[in-house]
């Protein structure tokens, strides 16, 4: 809320909050009438008499996620009485722009407003790093550079501006923040997370819930032990006993839970064989028993379907686990009579449904929806501000790290005769961006709006200073200095899954064709994890992780030429061969090319 009231994390809080909800002006009135019990009754006793009202199809059409461009028609919404929508990596409406998606979002929230209870529409988004499906938004470094930072209020700020965009189209709900633990560098999200150990995980969760929960939903994710499979296998097994599990990877949630985290998603992933989305014990017992959490939880997308046994046996056996909302996303004609099948065959209680609607809805109440169905526009121009681009630059400059720096060679002088710039990446914003904007997988190229690093050198440098450029390398020759932008083009779950991770070897020739020309070398690798570097380490001059920085590229040039000091230090340790990985702080024989916490400074 743009207030800044906080979520709770119990019923007791849920009832605290009532009085500011009623008051809050995050969101338009419409024309919602007052929810069942009166305007002074306590968000328990509406959701109590609101689940009294509702029929077995009300309810499981509450538990129903469907993907916007999924949807048959649109009077599905209304007619199978859907409790969520949800945008999937890409799937936006054809008016890509912040004014786009709060017309989409109205328009379908209006639909389920003619509903006989008049329940409204959570939409859920991964706003991973800002919100990166809509062209203009800003674009936050991923977790994996915030996790250098060390500064939790910076990431509550991150995430309090991502979700002050989000709310300004109309949506209610991020899934995010990801706080797994990534233990082998070949896993494709490596970047989504903040860093190899949950004590660094576990301080940057707590920051992100607090900052998106003063506008909208927080979602932890992937529950539980994502980072940890064997190989680094995106869906794969943690093959980890328990004393590991909760020592690595159950922290984080741990302190989500604390913060009054509104949902979790649970992993695609195993533990040891059983996937993640039909184990009781640990999605009931554990997170909702032991860990006390009172929030829904939300399947990853398709998830139950990865379930032994038929469709019955699926739905039945997530449900039965503890899972509250299911994110189909285009089967919702197949889920719903299942479940209401189950239901009537006593396969499903009553109890658990109830529960299960019982936690949505308490959300739904919790963020204002009742009273504030449709967008408040006048966050609407607010997608995409100067100021949050302003953090967004501030961002990067903390996360970078110094890896390198012989004979001085950073700073760099912005006065310099001539500066070469080279490189892939150097003036690529959608690979700086990576994966999860705009697209799911990300591409390349001037995907959104923001600054390339070529663009922030020349915004930089003197009026007097040449810059010539080449994506080779070719042409540095007579130079002062040069910088080379390398590393790793978008990619994310899945088809990020990398058995080597060895430098491009056009990346490799680039940097030795410039500094056969013997001028000083600045490499500036783009990645979403810790790369080999080979000879590129021993060649270069001075060496900088830029991590995946997003759309605002300034703060890259505000460290290369000394205006910001390098402060960042490394999330994970850096791996000095293939044979090495996994390496993670804490190893019996621990020996990376740079260890965790390593960054040097000016």
């Amino acid at each position: 809320m743009t207030n800044g009231m906080r979520f709770g994390s119990t019923a007791v809080a849920f009832t605290a909050v009532v009085g500011v909800l009623a008051t809050s002006a995050c969101r338009d009135l419409g024309s919602n009438p007052p929810p069942a019990g009166g305007p002074e009754a306590t968000i328990v006793e509406k959701v109590e008499n609101l689940v009294g009202q509702m029929t077995l199809d009300e309810k499981i059409g509450q538990m129903t996620q469907v993907d916007r461009g999924s949807l048959e028609k649109e009077s599905d919404i209304r007619d199978y009485y859907l409790g969520s929508i949800l945008s999937g990596g890409g799937s936006s409406p054809s008016n890509n722009s912040a004014a786009g998606w709060a017309d989409m979002y109205d328009r379908f929230q209006s639909i389920a407003l003619q509903t006989r209870l008049k329940i409204p529409l959570l939409y859920g988004i991964d706003a991973v790093h800002g919100h990166n499906n809509v062209y203009g938004a800003v674009i936050f470094p991923h977790n994996i550079g915030l996790g250098c930072a060390r500064n939790t209020r910076l990431i509550e700020d991150v995430a309090r501006v991502t979700g002050e965009e989000v709310a300004g189209t109309g949506i209610d709900w991020t899934f995010s923040p990801c706080i797994a633990v990534p233990r082998n560098e070949r896993w494709g999200r490596t970047y989504e997370g903040f860093g190899e150990t949950p004590e660094l995980v576990s301080s940057m969760a707590a920051a992100a819930v607090r900052g998106y929960q003063k506008n909208i939903l927080a979602c932890a994710k992937h529950f539980l032990a994502d980072g940890g499979t064997a190989g680094g296998e995106d869906q794969g097994d943690a093959q980890i006993d328990e004393q590991m599990l909760r020592a690595l990877h159950l922290p984080g949630y741990r302190a989500a839970v604390r913060e009054g985290v509104g949902s979790i998603m649970v992993s695609f992933s195993s533990w040891n064989g059983q996937k993640m989305h039909g184990n009781r014990y640990l999605l009931s017992t554990v997170l909702k028993g032991e860990l006390g959490f009172q929030g829904f939880l939300v399947s990853d997308w398709g998830g139950i379907d990865q379930l032994p046994g038929d469709y019955a046996q699926k739905v039945e056996a997530s449900i039965n686990a503890g899972i509250d909302m299911v994110m189909v996303p285009s089967r919702y004609k197949d889920f719903i009579p299942t479940l209401r099948t189950l239901v009537n065959q006593q396969r499903v209680t009553m109890a658990r449904i109830d529960d299960a609607v019982r936690r949505i809805l308490m959300k739904k109440f919790e963020i204002g929806l009742f009273d504030r169905p449709y967008t408040d526009r006048s966050l609407t121009p607010r997608v995409g501000a100067a100021d949050h681009r302003v953090l967004a630059r501030d961002a990067v400059r903390q996360s970078l790290v110094l890896l390198k720096n012989e004979n001085k060679a950073l700073p760099l002088s912005k006065g310099l005769r001539r500066i070469h710039v080279s490189g892939r990446n150097m003036d690529d914003l959608g690979n700086q961006c990576g994966g999860w904007t705009i697209t799911w997988q990300g591409k390349s190229g001037m995907i959104t709006t923001g600054t390339t690093i070529f663009q922030a050198i020349r915004n930089t440098v003197a009026a007097g200073t040449t810059l010539t450029t080449s994506h080779d390398g070719s042409g540095a020759e007579g130079a002062d200095a040069a910088i080379v932008v390398i590393g790793e083009t978008p990619y994310a779950e899945r088809q990020g899954d990398r058995i080597d991770l060895s430098l491009n070897t056009e990346d490799v020739a680039t940097v030795a064709k410039v500094k056969a020309t013997g001028i000083p070398t600045v490499v500036v690798l783009i990645s979403g994890r810790p790369m080999i570097l080979g000879q590129v380490l021993d060649i270069s001059d001075a060496c900088v992780a830029a991590w995946l920085p997003g759309s605002e590229g300034q703060g890259v040039a505000d460290v290369l030429f000394g205006d910001y000091p390098p402060t960042g230090k490394l999330s994970h340790s850096w791996p000095r061969m293939m044979a090495q990985i996994p390496v993670n702080q804490g190893d019996p024989s621990y020996n990376p090319l740079f260890p965790y916490g390593y960054g040097l400074s000016y």
